[in-house]
């Protein structure tokens, strides 16, 4: 799930490969192997990334002082259902994803897979952390929360596996009513927390925060996690920005 963060489609970035002082050609091994090495680390990123957004959802959650607009709504559904708010983001998430037929959206694995990961990895945080009862302790766990949250969308965006669900919409609507992403964007998240909102989702200081510190902490650790270094001393360098990131709030 990607919520009020908006996470990026897949980075359309140029990528290369450097070992000793040279390019290496891509018909030589050591390429292969820095290759090799490389997509297991953009999957490594993918499922913690998405495992850490669900675990800074919880966090968010437990504080009680606002959630995220697409958990502000999974929150109120989830009041009314009995359902767990993991189980209602992945019913959402998949809910959604089927509205990309019409869009003509392509998921990709990081698609799919931010569907059930983030809610599994939410509802499996929840039930190991204790109850929150005091501002003191509430605070600290939306701070932790709204920063793991942008760490956590810079990994997964990063690893360039695909949009969000939710992200999807966005984009696909742009694509299709001519609007900014802006505006979609804006529109959609409106209507998700009005409607979360009046079915008991929790509205308030968090959500401001989260809406206005999520884009820049986003950023911020999108060019973290988009130069790794690779293990054998080779270094893989990536530039340019990810086409239809929508990260600012």
């Amino acid at each position: 799930m990607e919520g009020a963060a908006s996470q990026a489609t897949g980075c359309h970035a140029s990528v290369h490969y450097h070992h000793r002082g040279h390019v290496l050609s891509t018909q030589g091994h050591p390429t292969k192997r820095l290759t090799h090495g490389h997509l297991i680390r953009r999957l490594s990123q993918l499922y913690v990334g998405l495992a850490l957004y669900g675990a800074s959802s919880a966090l968010l959650v437990e504080a009680g002082l606002g959630l995220e607009p697409w958990n502000v709504l999974h929150q109120g559904l989830a009041e009314r259902t009995g359902l767990t708010i993991g189980v209602v983001s992945i019913i959402v998430g998949a809910a959604v994803l089927l509205l990309w037929i019409p869009l003509r959206q392509r998921p990709g694995l990081g698609t799919v897979s931010n569907v059930f990961v983030v809610g599994l990895a939410m509802d499996g945080t929840l039930a190991l952390l204790p109850e929150a009862h005091t501002l003191t302790v509430r605070i600290p766990l939306l701070l932790a929360g709204i920063v793991l949250n942008g760490l956590a969308t810079g990994l997964y965006i990063a690893a360039r596996f695909g949009p969000g669900p939710r992200d999807g919409l966005m984009t696909g609507l742009h694509q299709r009513t001519g609007r900014s992403i802006r505006l979609m964007r804006t529109a959609v998240e409106v209507a998700v927390v009005v409607t979360g909102f009046a079915l008991g989702g929790t509205v308030g200081a968090g959500t401001v925060l989260y809406a206005v510190s999520i884009g820049p902490l986003a950023q911020l650790f999108l060019r973290v996690f988009a130069v790794p270094s690779a293990s054998d001393g080779s270094t893989v360098v990536a530039t340019g920005q990810p086409r239809g990131a929508i990260l600012r709030p």
